[in-house]
């Protein structure tokens, strides 16, 4: 039976990982889920035994320092260098070991700041990113390079996958270093709880694509069967651009607590748009059904996650 190293388990879309297995009864494979209790990924020495005790067919790599706006801003070095070395340690292992299928995750994030849109999977390097996330971008732009080196060089199935802004059950809801929509789902949590006027930073005009933890959790899981596609990079992404205003008022909704939104101006709003265009994995997808789940339904389920996890939630 062949083994799946997943790597970041604990995190947002490994946890979705765990429970679409658990729901599809994926029976034909075993599964090591890895944390950073498991292994150091910064150090090459445990990452090769991590390698040597599993000896996996497929790795997942999801595991990654990252954060929101502000962590982005104030904690580049961290960013910069913890991912690098991670990045570089699992895909020299995955060739070293002789891995069938490698799936590493990238970000939206790291596209170029002056670009024309819907961007796609070939204008990667076309420009510097945004200055606000550059450490973190880089450091992700260089796992494609990486990966499309292995697979120029050596043939190796390195595949790079692009997820929008995914968010769901398990987030990190950390109010400063959380993305965007659990930390506003914290904020308005404790706005409520404590009768404050629920705090939205910047004018909320930016625009944002953002899937659910699950959905992703599914599609990469549908790759890693399904598609040895040769470009190298997905975009993975629901269609449509909501606001942070929206997201907001979504959230605040499900609080009952909409009408105490405040957006403070003197926050930046970062990169106004990162319009992603998923027709090349809409093309892949057509003949499956897939649904994407929507806004709506997502930030219900999160938000009911998170009242009743409270007291475990990563905040």
């Amino acid at each position: 039976m062949k083994t799946i190293l997943i790597t970041g388990s604990s995190g947002l879309v490994g946890k979705a990982i765990q429970q679409v297995v658990a729901e599809q009864n994926k029976e034909q494979y075993k599964y090591a889920y890895i944390t950073s209790k498991d292994a150091d990924l910064t150090d090459i020495s445990e990452t090769r035994q991590l390698f040597e005790k599993y000896k996996p067919s497929y790795v997942i790599h999801l595991a990654a320092c990252v954060g929101g706006l502000y962590k982005n801003m104030n904690c580049k070095v961290e960013m910069l260098e913890k991912n690098m070395l991670m990045n570089f340690n699992i895909v020299k292992c995955a060739h070293d070991f002789k891995v069938e299928k490698l799936i590493a995750c990238l970000s939206t994030c790291i596209f170029p700041d002056n670009t024309t849109y819907p961007i796609n999977e070939e204008m990667l390097h076309n420009g510097p990113p945004h200055h606000s996330n550059d450490a973190y971008a880089y450091a992700k732009r260089m796992l494609e390079i990486q990966c499309n080196a292995y697979r120029e060089n050596f043939g190796d199935n390195f595949i790079c996958i692009i997820p929008t802004n995914i968010y769901g059950p398990n987030d990190n809801f950390n109010l400063e270093d959380g993305h965007v929509i659990p930390s506003l789902i914290h904020k308005c949590y404790l706005a409520k709880k404590n009768d404050k006027p629920f705090i939205v930073r910047g004018t909320g005009s930016p625009l944002r694509q953002f899937i659910y933890s699950e959905d992703l959790a599914k599609l990469i899981l549908w790759v890693l069967e399904n598609s040895n596609e040769k470009s190298l990079i997905l975009s993975v992404s629901e269609k449509d651009e909501v606001t942070i205003g929206h997201m907001a008022t979504r959230i605040a909704k499900e609080f009952d607590y909409e009408n105490s939104i405040q957006f403070d101006t003197s926050f930046s709003d970062g990169q106004y748009k990162k319009t992603a265009d998923n027709s090349k994995l809409i093309e892949l997808l057509k003949d499956d059904k897939f649904n994407f789940t929507n806004v709506e339904e997502g930030i219900k389920k999160t938000v009911k996650w998170f009242i009743e996890n409270y007291e475990n939630a990563r905040i």
